[in-house]
């Protein structure tokens, strides 16, 4: 059992229909036919959505993602129209909102791994291999690879878990064709990415995409190069072997499996709320993560 610990109600604002609630975003169509996506300050973790909020999150992820649109606007376009306010939206959604173009989504999630971590780690433990892909023996947790790979997954519902699939059952879904934009899009932006965090003393270690097409033209939608979507390592504490430092919710993962949060992840319980320092320390950590990257100071 996952999901909500407690789903909030979405805001009704005039003019706009609400259509999802996800993990951190709700979305809405505004009368144009176009989207409102907004980022909440929700954070989840192990496929919980918890019951406690990181301060600013929701506008760190999309102040970031806006400038990595910029970085990356030479290899695909994006599917921002603009950041202005919706009329009677609140004040709250300052900073958070993008209005974006209704785009025909892709039903695969875009993964780059440049290094061996998490699900990519622990199927290769078993197999030597991450998506069918054969990898060399002898690595560990926070290995670099010999080059980026591209490592897709099926888009699963909140609480349920990604799952890890071949190229060829992409190609299979959506067509050889497709797969192939996919595969280029995915380590082109990933390749851009890492070579723009390295300058930064930060590890770009892996990072997920999704994609939706514009009539014929392929363009890269929701977040990107985020510590939501990415695990980025600072550079100088990079250690094959172990568990990496990291720029993301790795504090809130450590306290919920430590013995102080008294939650049994195996259970059907749901987690409980933060502690303030676990707050004040992932908001931190984002906050940390934008400013290294886009050198400039958050406010």
């Amino acid at each position: 059992m996952s999901g909500f610990v407690d789903k909030p109600e979405p805001l009704e604002v005039p003019g706009l229909v609400h259509l999802h609630t996800g993990k951190v975003r709700d979305l809405y169509q505004n009368e144009a036919g176009d989207l409102v996506m907004v980022a909440s300050d929700r954070i989840s973790a192990f496929d919980w959505v918890l019951p406690t909020e990181i301060p600013d999150k929701g506008r760190v992820l999309t102040q970031l993602s806006l400038w990595w649109f910029d970085q990356i606007a030479d290899l695909l376009p994006n599917h921002v129209l603009g950041t202005e306010l919706p009329p009677g939206a609140p004040a709250a959604w300052q900073g958070r909102t993008l209005v974006c173009k209704s785009l025909r989504m892709v039903p695969v999630e875009c993964v780059a791994r440049g290094y061996l971590t998490g699900s990519g780690l622990a199927e290769y433990n078993e197999t030597r291999t991450v998506c069918g892909l054969a990898l060399p023996e002898g690595l560990s947790d926070g290995s670099e690879l010999p080059a980026p790979i591209f490592t897709p997954a099926t888009k699963a519902a909140v609480g349920e878990h990604d799952e890890n699939v071949s190229y060829e059952e992409v190609a299979r879904q959506v067509g050889a064709d497709t797969a192939a934009r996919l595969r280029q899009a995915t380590l082109a932006v990933y390749g851009r990415g890492r070579s723009i965090a390295r300058d930064r003393g930060i590890i770009l270690a892996d990072t997920k995409f999704e994609f939706g097409f514009d009539g014929e033209t392929l363009v890269v939608a929701d977040e990107v190069l985020t510590p939501d979507s990415s695990r980025f390592w600072p550079a100088d504490q990079w250690e094959p072997g172990r568990p990496q430092p990291s720029f993301d919710k790795q504090f809130v993962r450590d306290w919920l499996t430590s013995a102080e949060s008294g939650w049994d992840r195996k259970s059907e319980q749901p987690p409980p709320a933060l502690p303030q320092q676990v707050v004040d320390a992932t908001r931190a950590k984002y906050v940390e993560a934008y400013e290294r990257l886009t050198g400039t100071t958050w406010s």
